[in-house]
């Protein structure tokens, strides 16, 4: 009888730490299709040395306390500006314009993959590493990272090269794995295939 009562009392603690957990990690995600509002400024690349010291600071977006940037504004001085999706580690998350003058208010993840809603190769979105930034496009982030995954679509409202860029975004999808993923070994970027 006395070791239900401890194991009873067991259960009860555990399931209040995993309640406040889960609900303390609730408030660290991003709330999902809700506009907000970002500047990102100057573009990674194109700053002192001073600025590179303090990491990624005012140059990416990061959604969550979970891992690295999410989207980066990077070019070098004087060079074509563009986002690059997730740039952390092992990160392999994806980029795709989808053109101008697409509203928002009107996306969804469905039409982040197919604008037109239209069965044609050429209407499917064409996601890439990085994207050329262009002044009134909308675009969407595929994020694939080890420890999170969503879907992410901006529209940029204002850009001077190099300078600095406005957007409007919306967060479609994010998930955080907090177990320890299971991988294959040996990752590498630059490794070749072998027999």
């Amino acid at each position: 009888m006395k070791n239900l009562i401890i194991c009873i009392g067991t259960l009860v603690v555990l399931s209040v730490f995993a309640t406040g957990q889960t609900s303390e990690s609730n408030n660290k995600l991003p709330t999902l299709r809700q506009i907000k509002e970002v500047t990102l400024a100057p573009s990674y690349s194109c700053r002192s040395s001073e600025e590179f010291a303090k990491g990624y600071v005012n140059t990416a977006l990061y959604l969550s306390d979970f891992g690295g940037p999410d989207l980066l504004f990077n070019g070098a001085c004087g060079s074509v500006d563009y986002f690059e999706a997730a740039t952390a580690g092992d990160d392999m998350s994806l980029v795709a314009d989808l053109g101008p003058g697409i509203s928002l208010e009107e996306l969804s993840a469905h039409r982040a993959f197919n604008v037109a809603e239209v069965f044609s190769f050429e209407k499917y979105s064409k996601f890439a590493k990085v994207v050329t930034v262009q002044p009134d496009h909308t675009y969407a982030v595929l994020m694939n990272a080890m420890n999170r995954r969503g879907l992410l679509v901006f529209t940029v409202t204002e850009y001077v090269p190099n300078k600095k860029v406005s957007l409007r975004y919306a967060v479609e999808a994010y998930q955080v794995n907090m177990s320890r993923p299971v991988v294959s070994p040996g990752f590498e970027w630059e490794r070749k295939n072998s027999r």
